[in-house]
Parts: structure tokens; sequence; C-alpha cells
């Protein structure tokens, strides 16, 4: 096992607070650093402790928590940022992810589900619900390509193999390489060797901009 996630906690709520230390100090993969309820403070602890993780109430005292969510990641670009919420209002986690954060966990979350977002996270994964993530990819694909630029042609569309098109969807759900090979039974070197094929053919510089033509396209399905 290697060193455990370092993860620092920032709610303006001190029950709360305690309640999510006490969930995760009995785990050996996670360490909980530090805990503060104010976002100057937390930033400041950030930088002395240098988290992994940090979990940020979004409705921190006297602070906005998407600026917070900015300052952490303009300054320490390195930390992952999962976003507390009490409830999972697209509008709100939308404007948390594109501040910088790797996605949102309900304050009423059960744990196991909060220590599995802050895995992921740690493992520089997007922590969204596949409608929320479809979302993300629609508006990723307004800002990309503009209003005004064409949706892929049909015969763009059909140059994709079954198999890349069928890699193209996952990347679309968020999946890394290695969980896309798993899932498909192939490795995650021949799932890289498929995305290299689908970027030259649609013309685009990465996978990101890929799901957005994918999404633009209205190749995938919801």
């Amino acid at each position: 096992m290697g060193d455990p996630i370092r993860v620092l906690v920032v709610d303006r709520h001190e029950l709360f607070r305690r309640g999510v230390i006490r969930a995760l100090q009995d785990r050996k993969d996670l360490e909980v650093v530090g805990e503060a309820d104010r976002g100057a403070r937390a930033l400041g602890l950030a930088r002395e402790l240098m988290p992994d993780v940090v979990l940020v109430d979004l409705d921190l005292h006297d602070d906005d928590g998407l600026q917070f969510i900015r300052s952490v990641r303009g300054h320490l670009p390195y930390v992952r940022v999962l976003a507390l919420s009490i409830a999972e209002e697209d509008a709100v986690v939308f404007e948390a992810v594109k501040a910088g954060a790797s996605g949102c966990v309900l304050k009423n979350a059960p744990a196991g589900q909060l220590v599995e977002a802050i895995q992921q996270a740690a493992r520089g994964e997007a922590v969204l619900s596949g409608t929320l993530a479809f979302r993300m990819l629609e508006e990723l694909a307004k800002e990309m390509l503009g209003p005004g630029t064409r949706r892929p042609a049909r015969t763009e569309r059909e140059v994709l193999t079954p198999r890349e098109s069928e890699i193209l969807r996952l990347v679309c759900r968020g999946l890394t390489n290695r969980e896309i090979g798993d899932r498909l039974g192939i490795s995650a070197y021949t799932v890289r060797n498929h995305l290299r094929n689908v970027l030259q053919k649609l013309h685009v510089r990465n996978r990101a901009q890929a799901a957005a033509w994918a999404v633009r396209g209205q190749l995938l399905e919801r």
C-alpha cells in the first residue's frame, strides 16, 4: 500500500467537520491532516500541509466557496478539490466544477461514498453523476466549438470504427484508459492507441475535444 491520501476538511459547521473526520480517521488509506472553517485560513493550511484532496463546503463563513476553489487550484494546482453541498443542484455543481473542483459530494452521502469520491479525486478523476457529466460535456462543446460551429458531418462520424466509437462513449462518461480497458477486456495501451486514432480522424488535439465533438454531433445518448 502506498502513502495515505492526505485530506484537508473545510466546512463552516464544526459538528459536520467532526463527523467527516471521524468517518475518515480509522482508514489506513486516508489521513486527515487539518481542518478549517474559513477559506482564508484553509488556503494557508493547504500551503503548509500540502494535502492531496481538500473537501470544501460551498457555503463558507464570509467566504465564497467558488472563489476558494479557484484560489486553491490557482496557487496549488496539484491539490484536488471536492465540493460539499447540501443539494445536488446542477447549476451549483456545474459552477464548482468550472471553478476547478473535481466534483461534488452531498453532505448527507454515506461515508463509503465520500471515501470513494476522495479516492477518485486523488487519482485525478472526475466525481460526477452520468447525467451531470453529460451536461458538462454539452457546455464544453459550446465553449470550445462556439454556437455557430457546424456539427460533424455524417461522413465524419462514420470514419470511426465500432470499437473507436465505443471507446469514445466511455471517454465521455469520464472513464480512464485503464477503466475502459477493464470494461472492454483490452489493455490500457490498446485503449490509448484507439484514442490516438480517434483524435487523428476527428482532427482534434485531446480527449476532451473528442468528447465535445461527440456531444455536439449528437453521437451519444444520455
